[in-house]
């Protein structure tokens, strides 16, 4: 499968290498300055593994410097989009009011939200075409994608996506927001976390694609 994490697994190590030889450091006292293991700084240094926000910030406070320094994800518009919606008033006519639900279900051709902890005001500009609603992320298995339980996510209604897209997914009426790769007589549903095995599903499977992964509305 391809990684479609690898440049930025490779910028990650490009940043994390810089610092280290600016300070004149070596891995084993960056280790013990930033309580993460060698063979760990060993594995994002060689691209194996994406790093995850909480040794992203070990890292900031280790070296001194701003998380975006280590990982440029934490400059994404995502973060950006949070802020501007927070700091500027917008009409009621602009915005669209989604729901935050905590599960869904199809049910009779119909998708159903449910336990619906309130909504959001969304400003029409940022949602394009299509129909969305938000989601709270829940548990551990899509933490390496900067995912984490209680995450306030956008999906985008649709069925169809390419291969290694983050989608909300309906397995016998259990949802799931995964990675999702089809071929010819299976669908995998691949989560971010190495503890967690794919889910294989074939053609007999009751599966359903609900939508796409949009934004993560990342509060800090």
């Amino acid at each position: 499968m391809i990684d479609r994490d690898l440049p930025l697994k490779k910028e990650i190590a490009n940043n994390i290498q810089k610092l280290i030889k600016d300070r004149g450091w070596t891995q084993i006292k960056l280790s013990e300055l930033s309580g993460i293991s060698k063979s760990t700084l060993s594995d994002y240094k060689n691209c194996k593994t994406l790093i995850n926000p909480g040794n992203v910030e070990k890292l900031s406070e280790a070296f001194g410097v701003p998380k975006s320094e280590i990982d440029p994800s934490f400059k994404t518009p995502n973060i950006d989009i949070v802020q501007e919606y927070e700091n500027q008033k917008i009409s009621s006519d602009s915005i669209d009011k989604l729901p935050i639900c905590g599960n869904f279900s199809y049910v009779n051709g119909v998708l159903t939200y449910e336990d619906i902890e309130g909504y959001k005001d969304i400003p029409k500009s940022w949602l394009g075409s299509g129909k969305h609603f938000m989601i709270r992320a829940k548990g551990d298995s899509m933490i390496n994608a900067r995912i984490e339980n209680g995450d306030l996510l956008l999906i985008r209604r649709q069925e169809t996506f390419e291969n290694g897209e983050i989608m909300a997914v309906l397995v016998e009426e259990e949802a799931f927001l995964k990675r999702v790769y089809r071929t010819d007589n299976s669908l995998f549903l691949q989560s971010e976390n190495p503890k967690y095995p794919p889910i294989i599903l074939n053609k007999n499977s009751k599966v359903k694609i609900i939508g796409k992964l949009k934004t993560n509305f990342i509060q800090y």
